[in-house]
């Protein structure tokens, strides 16, 4: 206030003075008493009110808006709820598949073939699992025995579960599907299993080809002529016929093999000779496989000979034809393949037969390397 009034007071000063000057010399006018005051009363007024206004909007500037912090000073800084992470409930009833124990995916077996499969699995849940079973889901059951008991398994515990099958007796690939079942009949989930629920057995059956070689059997074959049982290995004089090892001897076409064995017939026209050979499987894509022909004379000829070879098989007591070649020494020996995929799958005795065909006094025949094989 005291400032405004010394503005004032100058103002009324310097205006006097300005008004002082300015006034004519050669006529003073001639003017009101109070009319000097009066104007400058006026102008006073005016300038104050300015002034003041000017006054006021200087001493109560406005103040620019803060800028905004990270960190109100005045309040407490809270979490955003989003952030807030509520943990899952855990699982009573949870299993972990953890690895095929025996039997990998594709395992092959026989018809009819038993195994044994065994599955790891973890007890991943907060229950333990106490009462509860293995049972069969889905699929190809393979005689697997279910419900089969699993024991007590606490939680975090890992467990071998296995199951006892029996192979299909047709051949071709099987799967099935087992589950984990608890006390209140409820099938649980299995994390890492088929579809979050199941596990599985996989197989393939087939007739895997061991081979048979007639050679080397040989001596295991009951041989029978046409005068009566016979026993393996000779000799060669006996006119009841016989079967006997020729290994090594040369035969009608010069050559030596290491593997042959001499059918001689009974001697007399049109005898028989046979051997019968213990059971085998037959598996798919076999043949059997041989040569036959003449053993040589010791001049490097071979007579006379002249039979009928023939490869049978029995099943369930009948015996039945599976190839028939008519054959004479005449220098060269004869190769004999045949497709056994008629009888694949089938458990047979192979017999080999010779029939003189008219006089057997020559008919040293011979089989060189007979064998059932996949070529």
């Amino acid at each position: 206030m005291i400032k405004n009034v010394r503005l004032i007071s100058i103002l009324l000063i310097i205006l006097f003075l300005f008004t002082a000057c300015n006034l004519p010399t050669n006529s003073p006018a001639t003017e009101a008493p109070n009319a000097v005051f009066t104007a400058a009363a006026l102008t006073v007024q005016a300038m104050s009110t300015t002034s003041s206004t000017q006054i006021t909007s200087f001493s109560t500037p406005t103040l620019p808006v803060p800028q905004a912090t990270n960190t109100a000073v005045s309040f407490p800084t809270l979490a955003p709820t989003a952030t807030v992470v509520v943990p899952p409930t855990a699982a009573c009833d949870l299993a972990q598949f953890v690895k095929d124990v025996t039997i990998p995916d594709g395992t092959v077996f026989p018809p009819n073939g038993t195994f044994t499969k065994t599955w790891r699995l973890k007890n991943v849940g907060t229950c333990t699992w106490a009462g509860y079973s293995l049972v069969f889901d889905t699929g190809d059951s393979m005689s697997g025995t279910s419900p089969t008991p699993i024991g007590t398994v606490s939680p975090g515990q890992e467990v071998d579960l296995s199951v006892n099958f029996s192979a299909p007796s047709s051949t071709g690939s099987f799967r099935g599907y087992w589950r984990i079942r608890n006390t209140s009949g409820v099938l649980i989930p299995v994390l890492g299993g088929t579809q979050g629920q199941s596990f599985f057995v996989d197989i393939k059956v087939a007739i895997a080809s061991s081979g048979f070689d007639l050679h080397t059997r040989a001596p295991d074959a009951s041989w029978v002529g046409s005068a009566g049982v016979i026993t393996f290995g000779g000799p060669d004089t006996d006119t009841n016929g016989f079967a006997m090892f020729r290994n090594g001897q040369k035969l009608e076409d010069g050559t030596s093999p290491a593997k042959v064995v001499e059918i001689h017939p009974q001697w007399v026209n049109n005898g028989v000779m046979t051997g019968l050979y213990p059971a085998y499987t037959v598996a798919a894509g076999e043949h059997f496989k041989a040569k036959i022909g003449f053993l040589a004379k010791a001049d490097g000829t071979c007579g006379v000979g002249n039979v009928k070879f023939q490869l049978n098989y029995k099943e369930a007591g009948v015996l039945k034809p599976l190839g028939e070649w008519t054959k004479s020494c005449n220098g060269t020996m004869k190769d004999v393949d045949v497709d056994l995929s008629s009888i694949a799958g089938k458990n047979v005795q192979f017999a080999l037969a010779v029939l003189a065909d008219g006089p057997a006094d020559q008919d040293w025949a011979v089989w060189v390397s007979p064998r059932v094989e996949i070529p």
